[in-house]
C-alpha cells in the first residue's frame, strides 16, 4: 500500500461497524428530538434509507466508473443519469404535484453555462475522469440551492398569502406581488454556499483540497482548485436560486391546493 492509499480511511470491518453505528445514531437523534415537519413524516426512517441508498449507489458507481470515464457513450449516460436524479430529487422535495419536473430549469441554467465555459476555455479537458467529478459537484450544489429556494419560497407564499392578495388588490401584477414575498425568503438558500466559502481553510478543509494534497499536488495547486470549485458553486447556486424564484413568482412551480386543484 502506497503513502496515498495509507493516508485514506482503511476499508475493513471496523469501518463498516463504525458507519453502521453512526447511521443508527443519526436516525436515533432524529427520532429522539422529533425532527420531522409532521407526524406523518418518518425522518428517522428517511435517514436510514438515505444511508443505505448511499452505500448501494456508491458500490454501483465504483463498478461502472471505469466504463464511464473511458467511453464517450458512458460519459454521456453517466452525466444524464446524474442530472435526471438531481431533477427528480429536487422537484419532489419542493412539490408533490406535476410541476416538479420544472426543477430541471434552475439546475440546467446553473450548471451548463459553467461547464461550457470550462470546456471552451480549455481549463477542463473533455474527459470523463475530470468532467464527471466537477459536473457532479456543480449539480449537487444546484440541487441543494434549488430545493432550499423552492421550499422556502412556497412556504413563504403559503404563510403570507394575505400580503400577496393585498399587493394584487393595490394593482401589482401577480408575478410582482409574489416576487416581493418570494425573493427575500429564497435568498437564504445562498447562505450554506456563502458560509462554506467564507470559512474555507479556517473551519473546514474541503474534499477537493484534501484529495489533491493526498494525490501529491502542491498546496498552492490544491488551493487553486478548491477556490475554483467554491467560486463556481456560488455562480451555479446564484443562478439556480434566481431561476427558482422566477418560476415560483410566475406560478409555474407550485404546490397543490388543499382541495386538490392547481393554483
Amino acid at each position: 500500500m502506497d503513502l496515498t492509499a495509507a493516508s485514506l480511511v482503511p476499508v475493513n470491518v471496523t469501518l463498516g461497524v463504525l458507519l453502521a453505528v453512526l447511521l443508527i445514531s443519526a436516525a436515533g437523534a432524529v427520532a429522539w428530538f422529533h425532527l420531522a415537519p409532521d407526524i406523518r413524516t418518518n425522518r428517522s426512517r428517511e435517514v436510514l434509507t438515505a444511508g443505505l441508498r448511499a452505500a448501494l449507489q456508491l458500490i454501483a458507481v465504483s463498478l461502472v466508473i471505469t466504463w464511464a470515464v473511458t467511453s464517450p457513450l458512458g460519459l454521456v449516460i453517466f452525466l444524464a443519469v446524474m442530472f435526471t436524479v438531481a431533477v427528480r430529487t429536487a422537484g419532489r422535495r419542493i412539490t408533490s404535484d406535476d410541476s416538479w419536473w420544472l426543477a430541471a430549469a434552475p439546475i440546467f441554467a446553473g450548471v451548463v453555462p459553467v461547464v461550457a465555459a470550462l470546456e471552451l476555455t480549455g481549463l477542463v479537458p473533455l474527459k470523463g475522469i475530470t468532467l464527471i467529478p466537477i459536473t457532479g459537484i456543480l449539480i449537487g450544489g444546484a440541487l441543494t440551492a434549488t430545493v432550499l429556494a423552492g421550499r422556502r419560497s412556497l412556504d413563504a407564499l403559503s404563510l403570507r398569502h394575505g400580503e400577496v392578495e393585498a399587493a394584487m388588490a393595490l394593482g401589482f401584477p401577480d408575478r410582482d406581488a409574489r416576487l416581493e414575498i418570494v425573493r427575500p425568503a429564497a435568498s437564504d438558500a445562498l447562505l450554506p454556499g456563502l458560509d462554506q466559502t467564507r470559512t474555507v481553510g479556517l473551519v473546514t478543509l474541503p474534499g477537493a483540497f484534501v484529495g489533491m494534497l493526498l494525490g501529491g499536488a502542491t498546496p498552492v495547486m490544491a488551493a487553486a482548485v478548491q477556490l475554483f470549485v467554491l467560486i463556481a458553486l456560488m455562480a451555479v447556486q446564484s443562478v439556480a436560486v434566481g431561476v427558482t424564484v422566477e418560476l415560483v413568482a410566475r406560478g409555474r412551480l407550485h404546490r397543490p391546493r388543499q382541495d386538490g386543484t392547481k393554483p
